[in-house]
């Protein structure tokens, strides 16, 4: 099979740094925003993998490469807190959810919480979500620039509010679109300037606060209804295990609801988008993943899409070149050390798992599309244990990760089994990094009806 070569590959030399990286207070904000990678790797290759950076107005250590990245992530010593470090990015607005605990509370909030993700949950949310991505994906309208990231966007949101809530019936008209709105208003508040909690609607921290209070309004009017007439939504399931255990109090489930809808809309969204993206440049692998999502029919069940291949590897490759979370945020607790480098107590510190993705040592040409790297045979994920880790490590690692692989791949399997799709090879997207990373122009794709006839001959 050829591989075509990713023209984003020459942006990943690292150009001199713009004078306004070094600025008081900007620091390497806009180097950052402006091309993450490009900065990881100048920051590697110059300071080594533990280093300080101004970001946000604040001086933050930079924990790159995958060595470094394990010491935090697997934190034997307890020395790294989420809380506070992205209670510093996002904290007010996904207050008390799941990646915002630490320790003895995290750990017995996930043991709770874990209940919801078992697999005959998992396989009960399947159920749920096939007729629904397949209804809502057969119903798009093609054509020769049709915008994937906001009609995924779209998309999810909807499948977060059936599978997650149980279908939102109770929501007054134009309510969902508020509901989106708060959530993208809670995302983009990470990189915001200027961080006071009162109603200020013109920064990204006044329109977060607001959007925090839709969304509580949003849920707990909702919550009586799931809880008694429970259904196999994943609210319910909170609701279920909160009446079980008594541990968790209405607040609780509302504070978790928020982070997980948060979570899986915002990454199921970001992981497809790249997908999209990716087979949409090479259409030997799009052909052989359809052929595998023909065979399932409209409505697979979880063990039926876990057993597509080429389709698990595709997903793995994607994030690799693309992970939803390009960094994760912790602070210090107590003083400790990094690779021999001392790191204070109560230092903010920047987890940078997206450089280890692109590591020539660890992976081979690692800005080629290849999934095949993933498959049995080579397993370069397999070269250092933190080499790919997408979803992150450690006691921390996402819960939902299961629920979030089964969703992407129903979407994109829905996407081969209706249409197929067509990138520019030297098309490179636009991306904003100033939250979690999206194409800014949207990522237009030549979308087109599938010839069935023509699909089931190959």
């Amino acid at each position: 099979m050829s591989i075509a070569v990713d023209p984003r590959e020459k942006i990943y030399q690292p150009p001199a740094a713009p004078l306004t990286s070094y600025l008081p207070v900007v620091g390497q904000t806009l180097e950052y925003v402006d091309s993450p990678l490009s900065t990881m790797f100048r920051r590697y290759r110059q300071y080594g993998p533990v280093s300080e950076l101004n970001f946000l107005g604040r001086t933050w250590t930079a924990l790159l490469g995958p060595d470094a990245c394990q010491i935090a992530l697997q934190n034997p010593e307890k020395a790294f807190a989420n809380g506070p470090g992205w209670g510093y990015l996002v904290g007010p607005f996904f207050d008390r959810g799941l990646m915002l605990l630490d320790f003895d509370e995290h750990k017995h909030y996930r043991q709770l919480m874990q209940e919801a993700f078992v697999r005959p949950r998992l396989e009960g949310y399947a159920r749920t979500l096939a007729p629904l991505v397949e209804s809502g994906i057969s119903a798009w309208k093609p054509g020769p620039a049709f915008q994937i990231y906001p009609a995924l966007k779209s998309h999810t949101l909807d499948l977060a509010t059936d599978v997650f809530m149980g279908g939102a019936e109770l929501a007054e008209p134009g309510e969902l679109e508020r509901v989106n709105e708060a959530f993208v208003d809670c995302v983009l508040a990470a990189n915001g300037w200027l961080r006071i909690n009162k109603p200020m609607p013109l920064t990204k921290w006044g329109r977060a606060t607001r959007g925090r209070r839709l969304l509580e309004d949003f849920l707990r009017r909702h919550l009586p209804a799931r809880r008694a007439n429970p259904g196999e939504d994943l609210f319910s399931a909170l609701c279920q295990v909160a009446d079980a255990s008594g541990g968790i109090d209405d607040d609780d489930i509302i504070n978790q609801m928020i982070f997980l809808l948060m979570a899986a809309h915002d990454t199921t969204t970001s992981t497809v988008t790249s997908m999209v993206y990716e087979l949409g440049r090479d259409l030997q692998w799009q052909e052989r993943c359809r052929q595998q999502c023909l065979e399932l029919g409209p409505n697979p069940t979880m063990a039926e899409i876990e057993k597509v291949a080429d389709l698990d590897l595709v997903m793995k490759e994607a994030l690799r070149l693309h992970p939803p979370v390009p960094v994760l945020a912790r602070r210090t607790v107590k003083d400790t050390e990094v690779l021999g480098v001392r790191i204070p107590a109560g230092q903010l510190v920047a987890v940078m798992p997206m450089l280890s993705h692109h590591l020539p040592e660890y992976w081979s040409d690692p800005e080629i599309f290849d999934p095949e790297r993933f498959s049995d045979e080579r397993r370069e994920d397999k070269s250092h244990r933190f080499a790919w880790e997408p979803f992150g490590g450690g006691v921390h690692k996402c819960l939902g990760m299961i629920f979030a692989n089964m969703e992407s791949k129903l979407v994109l399997s829905a996407l081969l089994r209706h249409f197929e799709w067509s990138v520019p090879l030297d098309y490179t997207p636009p991306m904003r990094n100033d939250s979690l990373p999206y194409p800014a122009d949207g990522l237009p794709v030549d979308l087109r009806p599938l010839d069935r006839n023509r699909a089931r001959a190959n």
